[in-house]
């Protein structure tokens, strides 16, 4: 019986790790975006274009791995679109935001039956790593899972390192505090945003390749089914410090993956109200901070040099 428990426990909180390594990869972008002053509810499209466009490529080459890069380019490119509509033509940030997520969603679902319609996506080709190793438990340690797994472990202290003891990430609080300021030193407000919003992007295609080359291995409509809004409630949760994002992370793919083992128990619950579990969540968490979050307080303001004060 105690193995019974642990076994399930163990698988547990493996497939919560899983679900909240996508999360993780969009949620860290979302901070370096935010950081700097720039609004991005758009992680949700750029999930979608990483998940599309690996899917996409990986299907039509055979090769996952151009897919994951392609897909990861094309992410940053999005996150290029967000940055000069909101930065450079100072389009409201959440117009931006919304009108990206609208139109890939909307893309996606067109170029998918295209590409797919003949075929299943479930022949897509797996992200795998050092296949010429021979040990079976060396194979399971580095596969692809778990070596992305260390990446992103690896970008939490990164971030954490360039953000707060590097003249880069000093550079980006001041953007995101106070603009103004920060251009009168000499930073250039919008190379720092440039360079964030588009980081995001790249983050957030790697994660969208991640959900259909390494976790689902199939590409579907509605696939990212909000996980782009999940991690900026956990960009917010976590109080824009990489860490704390984790942590946010990690507790709504645990939530996620409770859901999901509820199900498999065949209660008498309408499976509509244990999909709603991990939004939920992530909305009691946002109402239990209330007033003690402190955003950047350039957050979603465009910046015009021509203004001064």
């Amino acid at each position: 019986m105690n193995e019974t428990k642990m076994s399930f426990l163990l698988d547990y909180l493996t497939a919560a790790i899983r679900l909240s390594i996508p999360l993780g990869f969009a949620a860290l972008g979302g901070m370096w975006s935010e950081r700097s002053g720039v609004l991005n509810i758009a992680l949700e499209g750029m999930l979608l274009t990483g998940a599309f466009v690996s899917a996409s490529v990986a299907f039509l080459t055979n090769n996952a791995w151009l897919g994951l890069m392609i897909g990861s380019i094309i992410g940053g490119l999005v996150g290029l679109l967000h940055a000069y509509l909101s930065i450079t033509l100072k389009v409201n940030q959440i117009v931006s935001a919304l009108g990206i997520n609208l139109s890939v969603t909307g893309l996606s679902a067109f170029l998918n039956r295209l590409i797919f319609s003949q075929s299943t996506t479930n022949t897509l080709p797996k992200l795998a790593f050092f296949d010429f190793l021979t040990p079976s438990k060396l194979k399971r340690f580095l596969s692809a899972e778990n070596l992305l797994m260390f990446f992103l472990i690896f970008l939490i202290f990164c971030s954490i390192y360039l953000l707060f003891f590097t003249h880069f990430g000093l550079s980006v609080r001041a953007v995101g505090q106070y603009s103004l300021a920060a251009e009168t030193v000499g930073i250039s407000v919008s190379l720092i945003r440039y360079s964030c919003v588009t980081l995001s992007g790249l983050l957030c295609g790697v994660g969208g390749a991640y959900l259909t080359l390494v976790h689902i291995q199939y590409f579907a409509e509605g696939i990212v089914a909000g996980k782009g809004y999940i991690a900026l409630a956990a960009v917010i949760f976590g109080r824009w410090h990489p860490l704390g994002i984790m942590m946010a992370c990690f507790l709504f793919g645990a939530t996620e993956a409770l859901q999901l083992r509820i199900q498999a128990f065949n209660l008498n619950i309408p499976y509509q109200f244990l999909n709603m579990l991990p939004y939920l969540v992530a909305l009691l968490a946002l109402l239990g901070l209330g007033s003690k979050v402190s955003p950047p307080k350039a957050l979603g303001i465009a910046y015009n040099r021509e203004i001064r004060g």
